[in-house]
């Protein structure tokens, strides 16, 4: 995307891309049971940028964030497994480890105990993919950017070619990072606020 007239279209174009690979359906998720190298694999595959070990997800066993595998199995990393671990990898960036933890123990209590558990994994899973589609929806169908009001700006300033571009660039990457930034502060605040007094 180095082209030389990068604009809003390049960039609702590259948010569709990320789009598409981004929201993974539950009914695509592998079928079978895996080894946990495997899972690892599934994650960096999908998390480009990541890097998953059998250590960091050992560590997520260990500490009571996702479930054991299924009977000490080796290969005993199910569907429900890959659905804890792609909702905690979109949670990872906005919330700690123990952030984490609380929201799941929200809707499953005891994570190794699936009787307490409030919904399914499955449930869940579909429901997080559901609304990540309408945000992603919504994102493309938002105006990011007032076109005529940076051409205003623009003209005002002398801005051109290159250096109007980049401006273009700037402006758009800060009002996503501001909304990223509220967006955080908000679920941090809830999660605060709703475990003070328990």
């Amino acid at each position: 995307m180095t082209s030389k007239n990068f604009n809003i279209e390049d960039i609702k174009k590259m948010a569709k891309d990320i789009s598409e690979s981004s929201v993974i359906p539950y009914e695509d998720l592998p079928r079978y049971d895996l080894f946990l190298s495997q899972v690892t694999d599934y994650l960096n595959d999908k998390f480009k940028g990541e890097k998953y070990t059998n250590n960091i997800v050992q560590n997520y066993i260990k500490n009571e964030v996702i479930s054991k595998p299924e009977d000490g199995r080796k290969r005993g990393y199910t569907k429900n497994h890959l659905a804890q671990l792609l909702l905690l990898s979109h949670m990872r960036p906005i919330l700690t480890t123990e952030e984490i933890k609380k929201v799941f123990r929200l809707a499953f209590n005891e994570i190794n105990d699936r009787e307490d558990d409030i919904i399914s994994w499955e449930m869940a899973y579909k429901t997080f993919s559901n609304i990540q589609q309408e945000n992603y929806d919504r994102f493309l169908s938002k105006d990011y950017f007032d076109e005529v009001e940076f051409k205003k700006m623009s003209d005002e300033t002398g801005l051109s070619g290159k250096e109007e571009e980049r401006m273009m660039v700037f402006i758009v990457v800060m009002n996503l990072i501001a909304e990223a930034s509220v967006i955080k502060n908000i679920a941090k605040n809830i999660i605060d606020e709703y475990f003070e007094d328990k």
